[in-house]
């Protein structure tokens, strides 16, 4: 059977990833939205219930209009364009947006995180910025377009920077810091563009898909998302050993 043909099949399915993805904890004047995975395109990327993509943002902003949102992010990014049309959609939310970044808000996460009315970024935790990348098949002048196109996203990426400078902030160091993948905390965001200084708090980092070919990733992050594998790692152990000892009683 040919699912891609089955639209029913197709609506159920992409219905159920959409209450998965949108995680919010609503009331009547506020709601909560999350983006603790990647960034896609479609919900044909997901691959995580912590993914997230514009469809998904799209429906959860029309049930939340003129609601205050809490918008909490520990991601490496993702794509380019799901991104902007995620920042552009935010930005167009009449209700107040609180980001807080729990963890990262990585290449196109960093771009996200700039939407809010306020963002929060606690001492120990990171915006990453950089050139956007992409893989290129074809011939030379296939790869020459490519470039072309990635300077034209770069420069999109940049404009939006540009509108959430700290005050005395030339963009030039920006393009400098993208150029070089620079990764800031708190403390040093708040040098270049309009953020807050949150409290340090520990969390667990994602080291995910995205995250894989930085070359910078500073060490806490590093050590944050070990400690996290480790921890997952006796909780399956303690798992394994109580369905054993479970099974050896009942025998």
């Amino acid at each position: 059977m040919n699912i891609f043909n089955n639209t029913s099949k197709q609506k159920s399915v992409a219905d159920n990833l959409k209450q998965l993805l949108t995680v919010k904890n609503e009331t009547l004047t506020s709601a909560d939205l999350f983006f603790y995975g990647d960034i896609v395109s479609d919900w044909w990327g997901v691959w995580t219930d912590s993914d997230q993509y514009p469809e998904a943002i799209r429906d959860f902003l029309k049930e939340q209009e003129g609601k205050n949102l809490n918008i909490y992010i520990n991601s490496g990014g993702g794509s380019v364009f799901a991104g902007i049309a995620i920042y552009n959609m935010l930005q167009r939310h009449k209700g107040f947006k609180t980001v807080y970044v729990d963890g990262m808000a990585a290449s196109i996460a960093s771009v996200i995180a700039l939407a809010g009315d306020r963002v929060i970024v606690p001492s120990n935790a990171f915006l990453m910025i950089h050139k956007p990348w992409a893989a290129c098949t074809g011939n030379a002048d296939d790869c020459r377009k490519m470039a072309a196109d990635l300077d034209t996203i770069e420069t999109g990426i940049i404009n939006v920077y540009k509108e959430h400078l700290a005050e005395g902030v030339d963009i030039a160091d920006i393009e400098k810091m993208v150029a070089e993948e620079t990764w800031l905390n708190g403390e040093e965001a708040a040098k270049y563009f309009n953020i807050e200084v949150g409290a340090a708090k520990e969390y667990a980092a994602k080291l995910d898909y995205s995250t894989s070919a930085y070359a910078k990733i500073p060490k806490e992050i590093i050590k944050s998302a070990q400690a996290a594998d480790n921890t997952a790692e006796k909780t399956v152990e303690k798992i394994k050993r109580v369905v054993i000892d479970g099974l050896s009683k009942g025998a």
